[in-house]
């Protein structure tokens, strides 16, 4: 009988081990799918700093049109405060 007891011990044992570590191996999932997700999210952030830069060098040097440029952005900025950094009017 003992056997018996001692069996079903380590059965639970067991099992309260394979819950710890299959809750551990969530917790390392969602944490690299956070790092992914962040890391895209810089990638994207970055590729527009640069693809912003690259034109408005352009338009700097005269290789591309502030007019059209100006209106691009009228029809794409909402927010106030990112028309004003334009110097666009409110709408």
């Amino acid at each position: 009988m003992a056997t018996n007891v001692t069996a079903t011990q380590e059965l639970a044992e067991a099992e309260r081990r394979l819950a710890q570590l299959k809750a551990r191996q969530e917790r390392l999932d969602a944490r690299l799918a956070y790092l992914a997700s962040s890391r895209a999210r810089k990638d994207d952030t970055r590729r527009k700093i640069l693809a912003g830069a690259v034109l408005l060098a352009k338009v700097e040097a005269g290789e591309f049109e502030l007019r059209t440029l100006k209106r691009w952005l009228d029809k794409a900025l909402t927010r106030t405060d990112d028309r004003d950094l334009f110097g666009l009017s409110s709408k």
